[in-house]
């Protein structure tokens, strides 16, 4: 259900809109669409298990995903392409959340994962494990990218709270575009200094789901579902946020508790996600504008529809760079930096991005 704006007068400051209690209809129409995309979802990880550049007729791929026996077909499937598929299903997942929550938190349309210096941390600690530490696989770094991820999270915190006032959406974001600036010059300064840590991590930073096998998933699962329960348990308080701090208040919301464990699902998403496949763009910025044009401002809505539709688009993406770029494949983050663009440019034409 989209969002209608209203115009008014130039004296008068626009007052956030309070999300209206659904019809019965509504609802069920809104579970229904939950239920669609859940199958399309399931579809998409069948594709992906399926479609790969070594061509497996899907009845072969059907019989030896339920009754593995050991044969190259077998390991191809089990080791390689399931592994990739559930990581793809943790990272969209993640992604997704995390997007729909910063907008929500930040009260700012055009927000994203990477606008608190979160993805840009997650770099910087990926570039000092490969670079001073000589780690040269993704499970060896991906430690190092989430620390980095939550170390930028504290930072970002800290000044957008310090100076004895609270950490509004405006401090935070400024205090993200500066922290962003400080280690995009760090990264390019070590990188450049650094060729071997430079033809290192351009792999990672591409953005990519291939070479990531269950330890990776095992690392970020963890991670994934304490942020994915923090989110959703904070649907209902942002739904309260969104009438402005104020009436949050006058509403009986802790503002400054909801915010913080807001910022810590965002650190575990986004950091877990940008560890495990590097730092993937537009999923977490376009993906909550389509469920919020379909499900209206609902952040209940838009969070569940958001860690469906997510994961939908970057697997559905991989699949995608698999079949253009065969025998080779085109790796995620230039997929969805192509479909996710035009996606949200028409998005842009046909309605005001606003967060009522």
């Amino acid at each position: 259900m989209p969002v209608v704006a209203r115009a008014v007068p130039e004296n008068q400051a626009a007052a956030p809109a309070a999300p209206t209690r659904p019809g019965r209809g509504v609802t069920a129409l809104r579970g229904v669409g939950l239920i669609a995309a859940l199958g399309a979802l399931v579809l998409v990880g069948l594709l992906s298990v399926w479609v790969g550049t070594r061509g497996i007729p899907f009845t072969s791929t059907w019989s030896v995903l339920w009754n593995p026996d050991g044969s190259e077909t077998s390991i191809i499937i089990h080791d390689y392409r399931i592994p990739r598929t559930l990581l793809g299903l943790l990272v969209g997942i993640a992604l997704g959340l995390s997007g729909a929550l910063m907008q929500a938190l930040t009260r700012n349309p055009l927000a994203d994962p990477g606008l608190l210096g979160i993805s840009l941390g997650a770099s910087a600690g990926v570039v000092v494990a490969i670079a001073f530490l000589g780690m040269g696989s993704v499970l060896g770094y991906v430690w190092f990218a989430f620390i980095g991820a939550a170390v930028a999270s504290v930072v970002v915190y800290l000044l957008g709270a310090s100076g004895r006032k609270v950490a509004t959406p405006d401090r935070l974001v400024v205090a993200g575009a500066a922290l962003t600036a400080v280690l995009y010059a760090f990264n390019s300064a070590v990188l450049l200094l650094n060729p071997r840590a430079f033809d290192q991590f351009r792999f990672w930073t591409v953005g990519s789901l291939s070479g990531r096998y269950y330890d990776v998933i095992q690392v970020i699962l963890p991670f994934v579902a304490v942020g994915l329960l923090i989110a959703l348990g904070l649907a209902p308080s942002l739904n309260a946020l969104g009438l402005g701090d104020e009436v949050g208040r006058a509403l009986g919301l802790n503002v400054g508790r909801t915010r913080a464990l807001g910022a810590v699902a965002v650190m575990l998403l986004c950091g877990a996600a940008t560890a495990a496949a590097g730092p993937i763009g537009f999923v977490g910025l376009a993906v909550p504008h389509v469920a919020r044009f379909v499900v209206g401002p609902d952040q209940r809505w838009v969070l569940a529809y958001s860690m469906l539709l997510a994961p939908i688009l970057l697997i559905g993406a991989d699949v995608l760079g698999r079949v253009l770029g065969s025998p080779g494949e085109v790796q995620v983050g230039i997929i969805t930096a192509f479909l996710g663009a035009p996606l949200f440019i028409a998005l842009c034409r046909r309605r005001k991005l606003v967060m009522l």
